[in-house]
């Protein structure tokens, strides 16, 4: 059995989507300046929560996106330009999921009507 708080600790560790790093922190971990991660932000490409205080909070699924923005960027490609290829990594990653479950369910089908 796993242990959790009241406020359910341990499963706000393996959220993904959980925003638990400030902005600051953020920045460190990823090596940016808080202005590129505002850039983000402006950008539409990274939406942080809020904190109470009205801090941007950052989760790892945004962490990972910001650094594969800067990579793009690291590698010749303009803000605009990176923003878009992983706009386009994304939807291309959530498309072959959806393939992957439908030809999934169509395989199933298929071996439940060709028993005899």
């Amino acid at each position: 059995m796993t242990p959790t708080s009241a406020t359910g600790g341990v499963d706000r560790l393996d959220d993904e989507d959980f925003p638990a790093y400030s902005m600051g922190r953020a920045a460190e971990l990823l090596g940016v300046t808080q202005a590129f991660l505002r850039t983000l932000d402006a950008a539409r490409l990274l939406t942080p929560q809020r904190s109470e205080g009205g801090h941007r909070r950052y989760s790892r699924y945004q962490l990972r996106i910001a650094a594969r923005v800067r990579e793009l960027i690291d590698a010749g490609n303009s803000l605009e330009g990176a923003c878009r290829i992983v706009i386009l990594e994304d939807q291309l990653a959530e498309a072959q999921a959806l393939n992957t479950a439908l030809q999934h369910a169509l395989d199933e089908h298929e071996a439940h009507h060709t028993q005899p």
